[in-house]
């Protein structure tokens, strides 16, 4: 019986101030006294929708409007094994109150607090606190050129960036304009509030401060969780998919989802095939390959964070 899965709808239900809604656990049941995102088991014959749309009425009185997919996420306790299905929800009516007498409380996203919510409840957190868009940097003529490129991009409301330097790119670089660039990569997020996880061959490891990105080699190598506040992952196939939560990734980066000019080579995934590897990953994963804003909406109703691009954010 610890096989089956007990199937639930969830919510993370948004307010314009960037907090969102959870409720605590009755003392006297299963994980009592944590935090959790509001939400129920659905019934028989039921839509995740359907189900979340009743819980969200029944426990907080209040009507769902609008919502989107947000994380598909599992976990097996020692007394039970749950499947979450956790919705975004930026529309609601009503005035939310514990109808069953539970605490609510509206919490920041950027100060959720792990420890005080079910083990099953953490990937729900690293999906909110990563945006829909992931900037994978490309090619620059300059550190200067570097620069205003990515202060574009930061202009444009990107809050997520991976600094990727590749082995063309340094074949023209001296030392003095690498560490430029990552000082640039730095101080520019700072000022935007964004965060930085750097693409660098291991030489240059030494320059990292916020988070790494593993390539799928690196990944592959990788025995444990590399020691850093941030850590993301290029994968290909569900062996690597498996191996990225395996080592504690926060998040994964799938590709190619569409065939690129610079990969011409690599078969393209396509969004059911996607979805498939998505559905049986249980961290954030950001869909990579001929992506474009308007890829978006796909994206998430294949079961991804959003897209990760370096045409669409960086510019030709």
């Amino acid at each position: 019986m610890k096989n089956v899965f007990v199937h639930v709808a969830a919510a993370a239900i948004l307010n314009d101030k960037g907090e969102v809604l959870v409720s605590q656990r009755k003392q006297d049941t299963h994980l009592g006294g944590y935090w959790e995102f509001p939400g129920g088991k659905l019934e028989p014959g039921e839509t995740v929708e359907g189900a979340l749309a009743r819980e969200l009425a029944e426990e907080l009185d209040i009507v769902l409007l609008s919502g989107r997919p947000l994380i598909r996420t599992r976990h097996r306790y020692a007394e039970k094994s749950v499947l979450l299905d956790v919705w975004r929800v930026d529309s609601y009516r009503g005035q939310p109150r514990g109808v069953e007498g539970q605490n609510i409380a509206w919490r920041r996203i950027r100060q959720l607090d792990p420890s005080q919510f079910p083990p099953a409840d953490v990937p729900i957190i690293n999906a909110l606190w990563l945006p829909s868009r992931y900037l994978i940097t490309g090619l620059f003529s300059s550190v200067g050129d570097f620069s205003q490129r990515l202060a574009r991009a930061l202009d444009d409301g990107i809050e997520l960036v991976q600094l990727r330097l590749t082995q063309e790119l340094l074949a023209d670089m001296t030392q003095a304009e690498v560490e430029a660039i990552v000082g640039q990569c730095t101080e520019l997020s700072q000022r935007y509030s964004a965060r930085v996880l750097m693409n660098l061959p291991e030489r240059y490891n030494r320059l990292i401060t916020q988070g790494i990105h593993l390539n799928s080699r690196s990944l592959l190598r990788a025995q444990h969780r590399p020691a850093y506040p941030l850590v993301s992952a290029s994968c290909h196939n569900r062996h690597e998919l498996e191996h990225a939560q395996s080592i504690g990734a926060d998040f994964a980066v799938l590709s190619p989802v569409r065939r690129t000019r610079s990969h011409p080579d690599a078969k393209p995934l396509g969004w059911e095939e996607f979805q498939q590897l998505v559905d049986a990953c249980d961290i954030p994963v950001y869909a990579l390959g001929g992506m474009t804003l308007d890829d978006l909406p796909t994206a998430w109703q294949s079961g991804a964070q959003g897209i990760a691009a370096i045409g669409a954010f960086w510019g030709s």
